[in-house]
């Protein structure tokens, strides 16, 4: 395949080319629409880890309309343990559940999209359509849960994928846990950008009632079309701020976690985010600055070129400035954030707002002095 020009890739850029098909910073062909619908990423490349590397291309003889769409398929994974445990000394947790691996939500800029490629799979499109599921969960949990070491912390579910995605309706993976949790007087917090999550406010707010839930959601944007477009399966801005509302309503702590903050695209909406997650009865609030590590660089890169051309160098520019010049910074300290001035700027500008709105006085501790540990599957009953 001959490089492309220098003529082709300004007009490429400006969104009026014909390569709606052309090599994008070497991460494979976009895959063509009618494939992909209903999705976020345009490219599906093979996983770093694979020893060879495979890329379709059209040859002229229109063969790759012969494709099938994309579906979601799941298959089920039997993991020995469901509990995962960190170290990183700037998350607030030290252990999480991942019900499922892949998310069909399809977000282009989901930092969990690299982990598909353990599975031999593309962090691409089947990020998002292959998707594991782990039924075995609630069983296991209560089998960690009835260790005799084991220390109640609060477990984070929805840090890596979201535990509320689509196929949830139909496995419910995530309600049983929160049985098994709850029947324990085990202390979860939860992260979503799925208003699924009101499906269990009977169980949640009963634990709230006790100190041991609460939910964060996420709202990139308030914008419906760019929300579809870079989130295009998960439910609408409007739809997240009523599932705060009702979770706040029931008693459960909510709090609003703008998450990511895309600089030159959703960074203006920082204020308007909070203002209305407060409105709703938000009482706490999270940011995150857009991260590119690995293969989520050029997804974000490829979704920005076709929806977002004219803003394509201005936001990269804004991304690498908080990034040491970089796609990307994994450093402790600094991934979350960010660093240098536009940093500063967003970062401060959201202390002063959440500060006005009263928002982040208190924050919520879950108790642990509650646990009851289940009863373990052999364990002999107490004569006396």
């Amino acid at each position: 395949m001959e490089p492309i020009s220098q003529a082709d890739r300004g007009a490429f850029s400006a969104g009026r080319s014909a390569l709606a098909n052309a090599i994008i910073d070497g991460s494979g062909l976009r895959i063509d629409h009618s494939r992909r619908r209903g999705r976020g990423a345009g490219i599906n490349t093979s996983g770093r880890f694979e020893p060879v590397s495979r890329e379709g291309f059209d040859d002229g003889w229109q063969t790759m309309e012969d494709l099938p769409p994309f579906r979601t398929e799941v298959q089920v994974e039997r993991p020995r343990k469901v509990i995962t445990r960190n170290d990183s000394p700037d998350i607030s947790f030290d252990r999480s559940i991942n019900p499922y691996r892949g998310c069909e939500h399809g977000c282009v800029y989901c930092f969990a999209r690299p982990s598909h490629a353990y599975m031999g799979l593309s962090p691409g499109l089947e990020f998002e359509s292959r998707l594991f599921a782990k039924p075995d969960a609630p069983r296991l949990l209560a089998a960690e849960l009835a260790n005799k070491n084991y220390e109640p912390r609060t477990i984070a579910i929805g840090t890596n994928t979201d535990p509320y995605q689509p196929v949830e309706k139909e496995w419910r993976i995530m309600r049983h846990i929160l049985e098994v949790l709850e029947a324990a007087n085990h202390p979860v917090g939860i992260v979503t950008k799925s208003a699924l999550v009101m499906r269990d406010i009977d169980i949640l707010s009963r634990m709230a009632e006790k100190g041991l839930a609460k939910v964060a959601i996420s709202v990139t944007t308030l914008d419906r079309r760019t929300a579809r477009s870079m989130e295009p399966r998960t439910s609408t801005p409007s739809r997240r701020l009523e599932a705060i509302r009702a979770l706040s309503s029931a008693g459960i702590p909510t709090s609003v976690m703008v998450a990511p903050v895309v600089p030159g695209l959703t960074d203006h909406e920082i204020e308007r985010i909070l203002d209305s997650a407060s409105a709703a009865g938000a009482t706490e609030a999270g940011y995150i600055i857009l991260r590119l590590p690995l293969e989520v660089a050029p997804i974000v890169k490829d979704w920005l070129l076709r929806e977002h051309p004219d803003r394509y160098r201005h936001v990269l520019s804004l991304v690498r400035s908080m990034r040491g010049g970089r796609d990307y910074d994994a450093e402790w300290g600094k991934r979350m954030k960010g660093s240098g001035p536009y940093a500063w700027q967003i970062g401060r500008r959201f202390e002063i707002a959440a500060k006005r709105l009263g928002l982040n006085q208190e924050k919520k501790v879950l108790r642990t002095d509650l646990f009851q540990p289940p009863r373990a599957e052999n364990e002999q009953l107490m004569l006396l």
